[in-house]
């Protein structure tokens, strides 16, 4: 249930995120607790994600805004969701999902078994799952739509639904991000394996960083020697195994699985940011 906030008028809910407007031709997005996964929203939520996506995401905007503008204009948002939400600038957002991958993992691993390439891009036989790249790819997807599911595509395809210059710029953008980010990560002893970012174009036609920016929702993130996983895919795991079909509404969650991924996504904050949430 979405909540009614005084002078901003409900857009539309996401996945994870509540989107508003108001009289200013700003936005105001709301991160819930709602988790999701395999393009599905799991029926059970998990206790102050939206708040730790929301600093996390802050917190990398910041560090990042040399390499790319972002869509932040202000945290001063109505108490009611103070904490898990941010006032943004409309953006045209690209209708594609820019994913940055320095390991072999997730899809990216399904899909090299099969083809020994990611999207079109060509790698060295014989890797494992997990095993770093020899240098960070460009992999992007299409969005989904409601009830549809994401679709890894190639550069080429890339290309053909937003064109040869902006495919570039995204291109470098997304690898330049992950780069820095990653180098980050190792500092505080997490491995950056992958990360998706999405960006649109602001009124005066400059190119930002939008939606989050480099949370356990949207990458993984990895101790070093034991890839423990401090993101999302703990409950993708538990998902896989728990004989669900993946075509009809996910179970729920349960209390001890609620609880270890609320661990892990707050040990990942602690970590990145130093701080507690």
């Amino acid at each position: 249930m979405t909540a009614v906030l005084t002078g901003w008028r409900h857009l539309r809910s996401g996945k994870v995120r509540d989107l508003y407007s108001n009289d200013k031709d700003e936005l105001l997005i709301v991160a819930s607790d709602r988790i999701s996964a395999f393009d599905y929203i799991l029926p059970t939520p998990i206790p102050n994600k939206g708040i730790l996506l929301t600093k996390l995401s802050l917190f990398w905007f910041e560090l990042l805004k040399d390499v790319v503008p972002n869509h932040i204009v202000s945290t001063d948002v109505p108490a009611e969701v103070a904490g898990r939400a941010v006032i943004v600038k409309p953006l045209v957002m690209f209708p594609i999902e820019c994913v940055a991958r320095g390991y072999l993992a997730g899809s990216g691993w399904v899909e090299y078994q099969k083809t020994q390439s990611v999207c079109g891009v060509k790698l060295p036989a014989g890797l494992s799952e997990g095993a770093k790249l020899p240098e960070p790819i460009f992999t992007p997807a299409t969005k989904a739509q409601d009830g549809e599911h994401d679709e890894n595509i190639t550069y080429e395809k890339c290309v053909e639904i937003i064109g040869d210059q902006a495919a570039e710029i995204l291109r470098k953008l997304t690898l330049a991000l992950y780069s820095k980010a990653h180098d980050f990560a190792a500092t505080k002893g997490i491995i950056l394996a992958d990360t998706k970012f999405e960006f649109g174009i602001d009124s005066s036609g400059m190119i930002c960083l939008g939606d989050e920016a480099l949370t356990p929702d949207s990458s993984r993130f990895w101790e070093p020697d034991t890839r423990y996983s401090y993101d999302k895919q703990f409950v993708r795991d538990w998902l896989l195994n728990s004989g669900w079909d993946r075509n009809s509404n996910p179970p729920p969650l349960p209390d001890e699985v609620v609880a270890k991924t609320q661990e892990r996504y707050t040990s990942a904050f602690k970590l990145i940011t130093g701080k507690d949430l």
